[in-house]
């Protein structure tokens, strides 16, 4: 019996994946991205973290291949002295863990709510769309910024701790909303179907129905929607992070590195 690797090979998708040079670079790329953002502490350099090492006469070095560069600073160091590529890696490891948790957590929110408006109906379909609606009109990112500020004007003494918790927080409220219209939209397509109808019959509950019979076939949309939405999340945490109300200074964020990075862009310094 052939593993789910072997099989996804040799369906119809897999054989397009590998007739395209396109696709399979793009994913080469991404496959290293995720490796190094994953195990940031075996592949990068130093560790940004680890204030004892940081010595401040190595602060704001260039990239090595400058004259005034050094060796083990491929990409040379910031303000503090920190490794500016052990930055970018553990930056993209915390990004990468903000964008997946709040997909995960969005997309949780989402298809209960889609599930539960495309199945049932009646004011309570109203009631959710019209709130989809009104999350709708606003843009995403000001809607993020406001949560974000707001969970730090409530607990300003606690912000270094709960700052990743209210940031996720922040960008899942905002992404719930295309969960729960795409969900709805496939509910509404199964909820009369004849497989639907049968269980109806025989007795079964409706929330048995909608979690054992219909969530299953409604999943396929959405996982192709969480696959696009962890990037835009994790561009939705960098553009918070760069206005500061994001990840805490502390930690190197790709938000936060852009932002240290914008006070020397007209300034010449490395």
């Amino acid at each position: 019996m052939k593993n789910p690797l072997a099989r996804w090979l040799d369906s119809d998708v897999g054989h397009s994946f590998r007739s395209s040079p396109v696709a399979m670079v793009a994913a080469l790329i991404a496959f290293v991205c995720v490796f190094c953002a994953a195990f940031a502490g075996w592949v990068s350099p130093h560790n940004p973290f680890d204030l004892s090492a940081l010595e401040l006469s190595d602060a704001r070095l260039p990239p090595s291949w400058r004259p005034e560069g050094v060796s083990k600073y491929l990409l040379g160091t910031d303000d503090q002295g920190r490794d500016i590529l052990s930055a970018v890696i553990y930056g993209a490891r915390i990004s990468l863990v903000v964008g997946i948790a709040s997909v995960l957590l969005s997309m949780l929110l989402g298809v209960a709510l889609g599930l539960l408006s495309g199945f049932r109906g009646g004011w309570i379909d109203a009631l959710l769309m019209r709130l989809c609606d009104v999350m709708l009109s606003f843009p995403p990112i000001l809607v993020a910024l406001l949560i974000a500020g707001v969970g730090r004007a409530l607990f300003p003494n606690a912000h270094e701790s709960l700052a990743f918790g209210v940031l996720i927080l922040s960008i899942s409220l905002t992404g719930w909303v295309q969960y729960a219209r795409t969900v709805r939209g496939s509910t509404l397509v199964e909820r009369n179907k004849e497989y639907v109808q049968a269980a109806r019959v025989t007795g079964v509950s409706p929330w048995r129905i909608m979690v054992r019979h219909v969530l299953p076939n409604v999943l396929g949309p959405v996982l192709v929607l969480a696959t696009i939405q962890v990037a835009t999340a994790i561009i939705t945490e960098a553009t918070l992070s760069f206005l500061g109300v994001g990840a805490p200074p502390t930690s190197p964020s790709l938000g936060t590195l852009i932002r240290v990075g914008n006070d020397f862009l007209f300034s010449g310094e490395w």
